[in-house]
This record gives C-alpha cells, structure tokens and sequence, in this order.
C-alpha cells in the first residue's frame, strides 16, 4: 500500500497517535457505553444489569484511560500547532468532556464504595450514568468538527492565515475587518448538524459495543443475556441509522466526507464497516455472542480508520498537513524512541491485568 511506503517521520508518528486512539475506543469507548446501559437499566432485573455492568468495569475501567492520555501527550510533544488550534477553537467541547470523565470516574466509585443511605448511591449512580453519555457524544462532536472543516474555517476566521498556524501570529491588514463572534469561533463549529450527527453516531456505535460486551459478561445468566442481547441489537440499528444520517450530511459539506466514499481505501473501509455491522447484528440474532464481540470491535475500528484515511494528509482540514503542524524531527525521533521503552512495561502489564480480572469464570446469577 502505496500510503503507508512513503511515510514521513511525522506521519508514521501520527499513526501511532491513531493505533493508540484506536485502542481507547475499543476499551475505554465500551465503558462509556456501558454507562449508558447503567443510566437505561429497566425491567425486573435492573439493579442485576448495573451489578454487571459494574463487575465488568471495576477491575480495569481506569486503566483503559491510561490510552487516552498517550494521546493526548503526542499530541501535545509531537503536534504542537495542532493541538493549540485544538484547544483554542474546541475549548469549550472539550472542557465539557473533560468535566464528564472526572465526573463519570468520581461517581462510579463513591456509588461502589458509598456508607450512606441509597439515595446516595442512587445519586452518584445518576450522575456516572449521564457523564457517559455526555462525554461520547461531546467527543463525537469535536471529531465532527475537525473532519468537516469547521476548525480550520474557524482558524481562518480568526486570521490565522491558511495553513491554520499557531495563534502566534500577526496579521497586517488596511482593511476594515468585523471580527467573527463568539459563537462563530467557539460554539459552531462542534454545534453544526454535521458535527451533532458525529456524536450520536458515536454514542450510538460505543453503546453498541458495549451491550455486545456485556453479553459475554453475563454468560451462565440466561435471562440478564437476553437483556443485553436485545439492548445491542437496537444500539446496532441505531448506530447503522446515525451514521447514514452522518454519511448524507458531510456529503453535503464535501471536502473529507467526499473523500471517504471518493477514494478506494475509504471506501473499502465504509463497506467493511457495514458488512461488520450486519454481523454482529446476525451473530446477535443467532446468539453467536463470540463472533458478534469480534464483528463489533472490527466496525468500530474501521469506522475510525476510514474517516482517517480520507482526512490523511491533513490534521486539520482544510489545509493543515501532519508534516506542517509537527515538532522537530528530533522532537519526534526522541517521543517515539521513548515510547517504545514504554510500551515495553505498558503493553504487558495491561495484558497481565484483563488477564487476571477478566479471564475468570462466568458470571453466576445472583437472585
């Protein structure tokens, strides 16, 4: 593959950016759904979906963030002028997601460890439950709003020139300027339909993800499987709904969505999403729960690598390359050397972890 021979310093570490993105959704992406089916726990048997859906995060539901903040710091080292422009245009997004996570993290465990009164636990249970969604569907958003274009438009805005640079910059002009409002900077861009879409989308495919997950947990539990089983089966329809709903709105806008179905890799990776999809929903129905867990991660993952591909070069749509918003190449060299050193201790150490709470026996059901 032509895309991945001729690769820059930058845009190898870039990739590595998107393998360790990659890794946060398909683990920390499933805890956030399985909020979302806390925050929705009905029936009969509601209070045994949230002892489940508590038994499958505890042991490692912290440490799936360890992923997010490896992306965040390259971001931070090796793609300076990206992430300021990140911060600058989305601050209010992502300050708004950021609250979610510690609020989210707080709760779940004074809920768990909590002496007082239920209606105490009930409380943090409610506040856990609507940081989940929140936060998903906030990040859903921001990616909405980096793909379609909006940040770098909003860049442009303020006078950053068309390569989106460093808010460093100055612009000499004779003319009369009206400067853009708050709105147009801070609010529109991750507040466009487009941008919305993304986020249902997102909350819809981690809630998929996570019902399907939570079907393997409740083995030797029939009937709380069943309640799992038929949760992921609606959170598969509505995500395939979302993102055609997402699809028909960016191609509206062009530039990265026509990409996505304008180019063969894209577009492979679309239909491989699709035709992953409609597996596990299959294997759902066929309550083949194994192959459904294995379809799942695989839409989710080429979902995020299809919208990557029609994005790359560019960081920042429409005109920002990777190579344009790095560090120096020693900068990079040196992150990514130490990195490996890292990922040497990291890797098996959260390995040894699933292993030793999560390859245990099935979940007995509990009266």
């Amino acid at each position: 593959m032509e895309l991945f021979t001729q690769l820059t310093l930058a845009e190898l570490t870039a990739w590595v950016v998107v393998v360790a993105l990659n890794v946060y959704v398909l683990f920390g992406g499933a805890d956030f759904g399985g909020g979302v089916w806390d925050l929705l726990a009905s029936g009969e048997r509601a209070e045994r979906q949230r002892s489940l859906i508590v038994q499958a995060m505890g042991p490692i539901w912290e440490a799936n963030h360890v992923w997010l903040i490896v992306v965040v710091v390259l971001l931070f080292v090796c793609f300076p002028t990206a992430f300021a422009a990140f911060g600058t245009i989305l601050h209010i997004a992502l300050s708004l997601m950021l609250i979610g996570i510690v609020l989210r993290g707080s709760a779940f465990v004074f809920r768990a460890y909590s002496y007082g009164p239920d209606s105490t636990q009930r409380q943090w249970g409610r506040v856990f439950a609507s940081s989940s969604v929140i936060t998903p569907l906030v990040l859903g958003m921001c990616v909405g709003a980096v793909a379609s274009g909006s940040v770098g438009e909003a860049l442009a805005l303020l006078g950053y020139g068309p390569a989106a640079v460093l808010p460093t910059a100055t612009v000499v002009t004779t003319e009369a300027v009206t400067p853009p409002s708050f709105v147009a900077l801070y609010v529109a861009p991750w507040l466009s339909p487009f941008a919305v879409a993304v986020g249902v989308m997102t909350l819809m495919l981690l809630s998929f993800l996570a019902a399907t997950y939570l079907t393997i947990e409740a083995e030797g539990d029939a009937p709380l499987q069943e309640d799992f089983r038929r949760r992921a089966l609606g959170a598969g329809v509505a995500a395939l709904a979302a993102a055609g709903a997402a699809l028909a709105l960016g191609l509206m806008r062009g530039g990265v969505m026509a990409r996505l179905v304008g180019t063969r890799w894209p577009l492979s990776l679309v239909i491989a999403s699709t035709i992953a999809a409609l597996t596990a929903l299959v294997a759902l129905v066929r309550r083949h729960y194994q192959v459904a867990r294995v379809a799942v991660g695989a839409q989710v993952t080429f979902v995020l690598w299809g919208w990557v591909l029609a994005q790359f070069p560019l960081i920042i749509p429409p005109r920002l390359t990777i190579d344009e918003a790095a560090a120096p190449a020693s900068t990079l060299s040196e992150t990514l050397i130490v990195l490996l050193f890292g990922a040497v201790i990291l890797v098996p150490s959260l390995w040894y972890l699933l292993r030793v709470f999560k390859g245990r026996v099935p979940a007995t059901r509990t009266p």
